[in-house]
């Protein structure tokens, strides 16, 4: 783990955020990921940002660079991500602390991939219990049935 930074600054999503948004994007691990299998297209990415899908979305910038992004759903679920090179840092912590206080509400969730091992450790780390887990049954699954 490298050296711990602070400062970390929350700035709500814009236009000026489209390609930094899907960079981010570009660097989930699939394996990991529960909202999406397969990588949407450039003008997909645009179409489900420009949706405004969740109740707030920021762009986490430590010295002026964007670094990650951070949001909260209409459910009060919380999805984070940091780009490579800037995770395991404490960038994470702060912007949760930072969305928190932006956003107060009496719970907050987190819908995390069990395959995902460092997000399911950054959220306990974080005072979050574990409250279920989830299963899927998909058209695929049903069809080779």
């Amino acid at each position: 783990m490298g050296q711990r930074i602070s400062g970390v600054t929350l700035k709500e999503i814009s236009e000026d955020d489209l390609q930094f948004l899907y960079k981010l994007l570009k660097q989930r691990d699939p394996d990991a990921n529960i909202s999406h299998k397969v990588m949407p297209s450039y003008d997909e990415h645009v179409k489900f940002v420009t949706s405004k899908p969740y109740s707030k979305w920021y762009v986490m910038h430590y010295k002026k660079q964007k670094i990650g992004s951070i949001y909260l759903t209409k459910q009060n679920e919380i999805g984070i991500f940091i780009l490579n090179g800037m995770r395991g840092k404490g960038a994470g912590e702060e912007a949760l602390r930072l969305l928190i206080k932006l956003n107060p509400r009496d719970r907050y969730l987190a819908n995390v991939s069990p395959k995902n091992k460092k997000s399911i450790q950054f959220f306990k780390k974080n005072g979050f219990n574990i409250i279920q887990h989830t299963y899927e049954l998909t058209k695929n699954e049903i069809n080779r049935s």
